[in-house]
């Protein structure tokens, strides 16, 4: 019953962060409108288009996470009384695969954010600077997101680790 907590709470935590997603995409949102209403300069009309595009992706990653892991919560109970040792299998490597996973992000974003950042010497137009700009804001908003959902499945699996050993 110890694990089927852990995994339901592992779960919950995961929904919860999951909505910062939410609420940043509805900021990126706030931020295209600001500037469709307010913007008087061709660089703030320039940010309309790729917030607006942020907030969607934000929004539909948000989302996304939040759909799947309350179906896991819903499906763990389930799951665990069905047959535990292949519940903690299961888990155990789902969640390798979700570290190896981060392991990529944990490069990609940054390279995409140092890129972005060359490509700014080179593009002067209003519209490159702003897109460069908010997908640099949007990488690191995911990358903040991801690298605490990232320690915390580590600690999961972990977890999951010394509950298989006992």
């Amino acid at each position: 019953m110890e694990l089927l907590k852990l995994a339901i709470d592992w779960a919950k935590t995961e929904i919860f962060s999951s909505t910062f997603f939410v609420v940043f995409g509805i900021l990126f949102l706030l931020a295209s409108l600001g500037f469709w209403q307010f913007g008087k300069t061709d660089l703030a009309k320039a940010y309309i288009i790729p917030s607006l595009v942020a907030a969607v992706l934000l929004l539909i990653i948000g989302s996304g996470l939040i759909y799947s892991n309350l179906s896991r919560v819903n499906s763990f109970p389930n799951d665990y009384k069905q047959d535990a040792v292949s519940f903690v299998e299961s888990e155990i490597d789902r969640t390798e695969k979700t570290l190896k996973g981060y392991k990529n992000v944990f490069v990609i974003i940054p390279l995409i954010i140092a890129i972005c950042a060359l490509l700014m010497i080179f593009f002067d137009s209003a519209v490159w600077r702003a897109s460069l700009i908010t997908t640099i804001a949007m990488m690191s908003v995911i990358l903040l997101i991801d690298g605490n959902a990232g320690s915390r499945i580590e600690a999961y699996h972990e977890q999951l680790l010394l509950i298989k050993e006992k």
